[in-house]
């Protein structure tokens, strides 16, 4: 039968360290590998461990899958979900027999999921930890503790039509010029889903707003300081100017940006990794690099997204669900995901490979703009801001409304609802 807390577990391994440990004994300065070796081994074997992955991602897990079980002797069963409804599922069959040993998350869920008591801490050596970027493990931390193992990393950047651009522009506002120029023509420049705070975040960032005061401060919201208002203010330009088409808001505007850009009516976009194939299969000769400078000459600070490897409070086999997370992340296996999936593992040693990053054009353009991005805070008080703020760009977008009246009321709106949902605590 399934657990609902992994309290008990945590318990046993904090004894069995002391127990350990004798007098005499000398105290390593890290965990090493060898000894979460021992303990997985000395755990008693389950016949299969049941993982959660995201949609259409399934077959990056089966070659793993495979090796897994031929080394460990455990069957390796997966089940696909959109990944933003996995935490939505977890509430559901958590506490029942389809629940998961393992899932995968975007990071900005962890801090939701640990309060929840969905997912269980982990402890792996540096050996482990070393094989990954820097950001890409404090995005996996939540209140001081490791919640899991990076997979991907991702942030959007500037996706361009090499036949209606040859070269990027060094600024937005060379940018903005061209958009003007394209719209004459009955064409567009430049796309953006800025009215959905996720790919607005990068201009506020750039003019100086921010979310929460380092990362994860809740009571301290720079959402409608100078700069946010700014950036607002900047934004808006491009919807009144009809540089941006009417479709290019609300819940198609997704759809509506993907199909001028696959079209061929439009030189560039902001998108994401998630993106790049999608354009490829339509025909588009795509050029990827990191976004262009701000007006301010300040970058665009996007958001970054990593997604990761978890460890369910629900298993009944925690040691072992652990170790088919360090499987599944290391170097050999996220190489094999990255070219079946496009998914950009953040690898250390990918950061080093020159030749590598000549021959992966796009990883190459995200792990650079990545440089510049802000990791979405995995605090749950993050749920707090995305409709506000969409709904804010939204108004002057489409409302004409003043920028600053209306990030004053949707950060007012803010702080009410992590005062009600919250408790106003982080």
């Amino acid at each position: 039968m399934k657990k609902w807390l992994g309290t008990l577990f945590a318990f046993m391994l904090v004894i069995g360290v002391l127990a350990a440990c004798g007098p005499d004994d000398e105290v390593e300065e890290s965990s090493g590998s060898d000894d979460a070796t021992a303990d997985v081994e000395d755990a008693e074997k389950p016949e299969k461990l049941l993982v959660w992955e995201d949609d259409d991602k399934g077959a990056a897990l089966e070659d793993a899958a495979e090796k897994f079980e031929e080394e460990y002797g455990i069957e390796i069963e997966y089940q696909e979900y959109n990944i933003t409804e996995i935490e939505e599922n977890l509430a559901l069959d958590g506490n029942t027999d389809a629940a998961p040993d393992v899932v995968t998350l975007p990071h900005d869920r962890i801090g939701s999921t640990v309060v929840k008591g969905y997912i269980s801490p982990i402890e792996v050596g540096d050996d482990v930890l070393d094989q990954f970027t820097k950001s890409s493990v404090e995005a996996m931390e939540y209140d001081g503790q490791l919640y899991g193992l990076p997979k991907a990393t991702e942030t959007p950047v500037f996706i361009y039509n090499k036949d209606l651009l040859p070269e990027v522009p060094e600024t937005m506002d060379d940018m903005y010029e061209l958009s003007e120029e394209a719209v004459e023509n009955g064409d567009y420049g430049f796309l953006a889903l800025w009215d959905d705070t996720y790919h607005a975040h990068g201009i506020f960032k750039g003019f100086g707003g921010y979310v929460f005061g380092d990362g994860d401060d809740v009571t301290d919201i720079g959402l409608n300081n100078e700069g946010a208002v700014e950036a607002l203010e900047y934004m808006g330009k491009w919807y009144k100017e009809g540089l941006f088409p009417s479709g290019i808001i609300g819940e198609t505007s997704n759809d509506q940006m993907n199909g001028l850009f696959k079209e061929g009516n439009t030189m560039a976009v902001q998108n994401g990794p998630w993106a790049f194939n999608d354009y490829k299969d339509a025909g588009i000769d795509i050029g990827i690099a990191p976004m262009p400078k701000l007006p301010n000459g300040e970058p665009v600070g996007t958001f970054m997204g990593v997604k990761g490897w978890h460890v369910t409070n629900f298993t009944d086999n925690q040691e072992w669900a652990q170790k088919f997370v360090e499987f599944i992340t290391n170097e050999e296996n996220a190489q094999i995901r990255y070219d079946l999936t496009g998914e950009i593992p953040p690898l250390a040693s990918l950061l080093e490979d020159d030749e590598w990053v000549e021959e992966n054009e796009g990883a190459a353009a995200v792990m650079e703009q990545s440089k510049d991005a802000i990791a979405m805070p995995s605090v749950p008080e993050i749920d707090e801001v995305w409709d506000p703020i969409t709904s804010a760009v939204q108004a002057v977008a489409t409302k004409d409304a003043d920028p600053k009246e209306a990030l004053d009321e949707a950060v007012k709106l803010i702080k009410e609802n992590i005062e009600m949902n919250h408790g106003g605590e982080n």
